[in-house]
């Protein structure tokens, strides 16, 4: 692991966002609150909280985090038959959190994955990535356009 000992502890967020493509049938399920498993937003929405909390045990060399705050937000797009994922992490810490909102964003797309495998097995998690990120000492960072570039600063 990266020695984080000296840095300073300073207010750290990440935004990660993907989404799962399904079946209109398999989402209108989920929309209604029907699907055989239960309610399936609402388990993945924990199972993400979860994820965020255990990333360190999941992913080598990444550092137990003392998080402040986990958000998990669904949006349900009939348009174009999926389910939008987006995961806020935050702490006050020496490193950052990018992880952990990965790994919501992903556990929580894996969650919607297993609760409609049974009539939907052709579903796919798709561009899972990082939104932004603030605080620590490479500074602030955001995605624009699908084009990565830092922040402008204030």
């Amino acid at each position: 692991m990266v020695d984080v000992a000296q840095k300073l502890a300073t207010p750290r967020l990440a935004i990660a966002a993907g989404h799962i493509d399904m079946q209109a049938s398999t989402l209108a399920l989920v929309a209604a609150g029907t699907a055989k498993k239960g309610d399936v937003i609402g388990i993945a929405r924990i199972a993400a909280i979860q994820g965020a909390k255990r990333t360190s045990e999941l992913i080598p060399l990444c550092h137990p985090v003392a998080l402040t705050r986990v958000e998990v937000a669904f949006e349900i797009d009939e348009a174009h038959s999926r389910i939008h994922c987006t995961a806020r992490a935050e702490c006050v810490g020496p490193t950052g959190v990018e992880m952990e909102a990965l790994t919501a964003c992903q556990v929580g797309l894996l969650t919607i994955y297993d609760m409609c495998k049974s009539v939907d097995r052709g579903m796919t998690i798709n561009d899972v990535r990082l939104v932004e990120k603030r605080g620590g000492q490479s500074g602030d960072w955001t995605r624009t356009a699908n084009t990565a570039r830092p922040a402008d600063p204030d």
